[in-house]
């Protein structure tokens, strides 16, 4: 049987782009038994024809978007530009003619992804995005299908391997958040620009579109709960060891009898825990299903090859089908329209540390604003005594977070408290 060629176009040349080029390289001989089909690389769209960019064809670089979109003969988009735009309107023009399309941008898909997936559909065109989320890690995928027989209940995860890779050198090298991010920087993972991981944006992208997956609802990015790790100090990694925890930053979604509950946020994660255990940049994806019971997917969450991974997976996903004319099988698999909860809703579990008058009865004040706002105290720890002022460490019960903050602004009303200086939350 003579040897069918599929071809691809890659919208990109940067880091992923460059990886996916040559894992598609790598494997150029083996495709014909993993696909059924050559796998080739037709045309790269780049912003200019003049850098040099080692190890890449220069016949197969264009400016020109429409030589891309317009040519029937390229099968397959792959789309690592990252952004909104012109990734969105490309995909939506490539779907239109027809072609498939597999992409790696977790802000398009959390933003726009419903809509994407509508117009796939639409067009009898497969639109796969695992690498949109951890990187080499396959979730997407086992949501959609290895999961499936499930009703999933719970999806919590680290996501972004630049906080994780902070947290781990704060508290194994008792290094300063400034002086951990420096270092991430300086290794390349962090951005120029850190906010994204550090104030957990990115990781709230994510967690959209996983707890979109699995619970069969829409959540868009603007529904997460999102909050970051610049506050955590020494004190707190401190205080986390004393109780046999570590802190995480974790992306964390729950179906509820009321609602989806979904947000990024520090927590105080007790070593027992199979996240906690995740170190450095790697990323750890935690499922709870009613047939599965608990699953843990880990592995390396960013970076050239591991995201490539997961592109190329997609890639010869899409190929394979292409082979047995069955696109389009899986598209948009939320079929539900769940409420999100409001966040002021959620229970959680706290760890508060104040500095507060060493004086008879300030415990317990705090214990009755606290009794007030119905927040009920665990766990109470006071150290570092001083003449006039000592530190008190409380930790609470679950207790809905409006509650909570509420007894924050009273308490901070009092001349006997001086700082509220943490609220982490725990699991």
């Amino acid at each position: 049987m003579e040897n069918k060629k599929i071809k691809v176009a890659l919208l990109g040349l940067g880091t992923v782009g460059g990886g996916v080029y040559k894992l598609i390289q790598r494997r150029s001989e083996s495709m014909i038994h993993t696909v059924g089909a050559e796998l080739g690389v037709e045309k790269i769209l780049v912003h200019s024809l003049h850098k040099k960019r080692e190890g890449v064809d220069t016949e197969l670089l264009t400016t020109d978007w429409k030589s891309i979109v317009n040519d029937p003969e390229i099968q397959i988009v792959i789309e690592v530009m990252g952004g909104i735009e012109p990734a969105k309107s490309m995909i939506e023009e490539a779907l239109g003619a027809g072609k498939h399309v597999v992409t790696a941008n977790k802000d398009l898909m959390a933003e726009h992804g419903g809509e994407l997936l509508d117009l796939a559909a639409a067009h009898g065109c497969d639109l796969l995005f695992e690498a949109s989320v951890a990187g080499a890690i396959p979730i997407i995928r086992p949501l959609k299908q290895c999961l499936a027989g499930n009703e999933i209940s719970e999806v919590m995860g680290i996501v972004n391997g630049t906080t994780n890779y902070i947290l781990t050198k704060m508290f194994e090298k008792n290094m300063s958040f400034e002086a951990a991010l420096a270092k991430a920087t300086e290794l390349g993972y962090a951005e120029a620009d850190p906010t994204a991981d550090v104030e957990g944006l990115d990781a709230g992208r994510k967690v959209a579109i996983l707890s979109s997956i699995a619970f069969h609802s829409r959540v868009q990015f603007k529904d997460v709960y999102t909050e970051g790790i610049t506050k955590i100090t020494a004190e707190d990694i401190a205080y986390a060891k004393e109780f046999d925890c570590v802190i995480k930053l974790l992306a964390v979604a729950h179906n509820t009898d009321k609602g989806i509950e979904v947000g990024v946020y520090p927590v105080l994660l007790g070593k027992e825990h199979p996240l906690s255990s995740v170190r450095d940049s790697f990323n750890a994806v935690f499922v709870h299903g009613d047939a599965v019971d608990d699953a843990m997917f880990y592995g390396r969450g960013a970076g050239e090859m591991p995201t490539a991974s997961a592109v190329v997976g997609d890639v010869i996903d899409v190929a394979r089908n292409l082979q047995f004319g069955c696109n389009g099988r899986i598209s948009c698999t939320c079929y539900q329209d769940l409420p999100v909860k409001p966040f002021d809703e959620v229970k959680n579990k706290f760890f508060l540390r104040m500095q507060v008058k060493n004086e008879p009865g300030v415990l317990a004040k705090v214990a009755s604003v606290f009794g007030g706002h119905k927040v009920s105290i665990r766990r109470v720890v006071q150290k570092h005594v001083q003449e006039e002022a000592a530190e008190l460490v409380i930790s609470t019960e679950k207790v809905k977070e409006y509650h909570i903050k509420d007894a924050l602004r009273e308490l901070q009303k009092m001349d006997s408290i001086s700082e509220i200086s943490s609220m982490i939350r725990e699991y």
